[in-house]
């Protein structure tokens, strides 16, 4: 009797779960909403309290700092040895006015590397007028007397000064002030004065919120610079209490001027400001009600979806790590970008996955471990194949002879084993198998000398290679063996010859050919038919750029219309020679 009372057991599962859920959270909605209301009410200004206080505290600090910035660039510009110097040493008018444009340059170069600065006025004795409307102003000091804010220079060196209007390229521009007397040795030379631009501060005093009240107090009491309906400091100081102490915050009568107002204040230790925010406490709370009530709202919509959706998310909870587990078993590459399979499953998945990923790890060691044996393969072949090339006894063995051959008065002799042990030693290179173009070059200029101390005035070449080419780096011993073959096969039975070795750059490629005006490709004997393709020393280059660079770059061969053989070889431009 109790199988046939229980709700598992006689209602499908869809239904139950919509019916309890539904129910589950239409009670936790009303119970959240009536509990949030009470508390929120009371919490509400208390918090909105300590939010503009650590806002104001974050504004306060940020201006602060910008106008702390402009007060030392101040004091720095007016300790300038060339500003005094220009200031109160006599000069003739010439000598004036070239330091008048130092002077001038130096601070133009402040205006314009500091944006908050608008511009800058020198007031000064006897100075030379320039355009009105710069932003660089050099002005008598009688104007002085009829600047109103002079009076707050009588008792001191420096001073800011409220919200005013100057004359600048863009017409009148708002500006906040900084002056300081100009004092050096006791001698009050004049007055400079940094104009900074007062919407700048202004829109950091706003904030992100526009609508805002709030002012700036410096500590005569003097309201600075302020936004919105933000009353003078004179309605503020009755709930003040004389001097403004730590950032703290008070709410006023609704009685008062202000009416039933939160008013906020920030006060920085060892600052000169003090930041005020005056909000009305009905739009603090009836906002806050409205978004209360839409969020209601939203989370009733939100309950309802997720009632009718929870099913469907319960059952998907089986199926979704078996497809996680497919989608990652067709995507798999070695070395690609894999997807990460969850690792906080701790039942029959976690384990599934687990065996699944230290699958994968023995097939990445396996795939590395066979790519560091082709590589350590590779680099063995392409170091046999250069050890073929490079016999060091031999230039040991050629520099012995120079002496022997110096020394039995054989100049010719001595030439050709000088130049053969230079070859040698660009062919060693300390070991290194990339060398740059410079080296290639010589080495087969000394071979072809030699070759014209055989052949007489038979042989001719020519070399054009530009300058930013020869930096570059190729694989050493590259040309020789071209060049040997268009001598020995091509130019056979023939008294003259002429070679020309080009190399220009194509995109991101270089490209050497290496031309020669003989019998042309018949003349090989390893282009014949039936027979080995290439002599040893052209199929080491080949092999070895194979190795280097792939089959991307290349060499190859081809008749010259004019007769004789053209050969093309493919290189990427190296800059710098790679890991070997």
């Amino acid at each position: 009797m109790l199988s046939l009372t229980n709700p598992f057991k006689k209602f499908r599962i869809e239904h139950l779960f919509f019916r309890s859920f539904a129910i589950i959270i239409s009670i936790v909605i009303i119970v959240c909403a009536w509990a949030s209301y009470n508390s929120s009410s009371k919490e509400l200004l208390k918090t909105t309290f300590q939010y503009q206080q650590r806002l104001l505290d974050v504004l306060n600090n940020e201006i602060t700092t910008r106008l702390t910035t402009i007060e030392q660039i101040s004091l720095s510009t007016s300790r300038d040895q060339e500003l005094v110097s220009f200031l109160s040493q006599k000069r003739d008018q010439f000598d004036h006015y070239v330091s008048k444009l130092n002077v001038e340059r130096a601070l133009a170069n402040l205006t314009y590397s500091i944006p908050l600065i608008q511009g800058i006025d020198l007031y000064m004795d006897d100075p030379l007028k320039g355009d009105a409307k710069s932003y660089i102003q050099f002005k008598d000091r009688d104007e002085l007397e009829q600047e109103e804010w002079m009076q707050l220079l009588v008792n001191n060196d420096f001073s800011w000064i409220g919200e005013h209007s100057i004359v600048s390229f863009q017409g009148e521009v708002p500006v906040l002030s900084f002056a300081r007397k100009i004092v050096y040795n006791d001698n009050y030379l004049g007055m400079l004065v940094l104009h900074v631009k007062a919407e700048h501060i202004r829109t950091l005093l706003s904030g992100n919120s526009p609508d805002t009240n709030r002012a700036m107090i410096d500590k005569q009491g003097t309201t600075f610079l302020k936004i919105g309906q933000a009353p003078e400091h004179i309605e503020l100081s009755t709930w003040f209490n004389g001097e403004l102490g730590q950032s703290s915050y008070v709410r006023t009568a609704s009685s008062s001027a202000l009416g039933d107002a939160l008013l906020v204040y920030s006060k920085q230790a060892d600052s000169r400001w003090t930041f005020v925010e005056i909000t009305p406490v009905k739009n603090i709370t009836a906002s806050s009600m409205n978004k209360m009530l839409q969020v209601i709202a939203l989370v009733g919509a939100g309950a309802l979806l997720v009632t009718l959706l929870m099913t469907h998310y319960i059952s998907r909870q089986f199926t979704k790590p078996i497809k996680q587990l497919k989608h990652a078993m067709e995507v798999y590459s070695v070395g690609g970008n894999n997807v990460a399979l969850p690792m906080d499953y701790r039942n029959e998945f976690g384990y599934l996955f687990a065996g699944y990923r230290r699958q994968n790890e023995r097939i990445e060691a396996l795939y590395e471990s066979l790519q560091q044996r082709y590589e350590q393969q590779r680099k063995a072949e392409i170091e046999a194949l250069q050890a073929n090339i490079n016999p060091h006894f031999l230039y040991n063995t050629l520099d012995q002879l120079n002496w022997m051959a110096i020394e039995a008065g054989q100049d010719e002799i001595s030439r050709i084993l000088e130049l053969m042990g230079r070859m040698f030693r660009i062919g060693l290179s300390n070991g290194a198998a990339f060398i740059p173009i410079e080296d290639e070059l010589k080495h087969i200029e000394a071979y072809l000398e030699i070759q014209q101390l055989r052949w007489g005035e038979g042989l001719e070449y020519e070399i054009s290679v530009p300058a930013s080419i020869r930096k570059l780096f190729i694989p050493k011993l590259t040309l020789q063996p071209f060049v040997e073959n268009s001598i020995v096969h091509g130019f056979n039975a023939k008294s003259t010859g002429h070679i020309s070795i080009r190399m220009q750059a194509e995109g991101e490629r270089l490209v050497m050919l290496i031309e020669d005006d003989g019998h042309g490709l018949n003349a090989m004997p390893q282009y014949k038919p039936n027979r080995r393709t290439g002599g040893y020393g052209i199929r080491n280059v080949k092999e070895r750029i194979a190795g280097y660079f792939g089959t991307e770059y290349n060499v190859s061969l081809s008749e010259r219309k004019e007769g004789g053989t053209i050969v093309t070889i493919t290189l990427p431009m190296l800059i710098k020679p790679p890991k070997e």
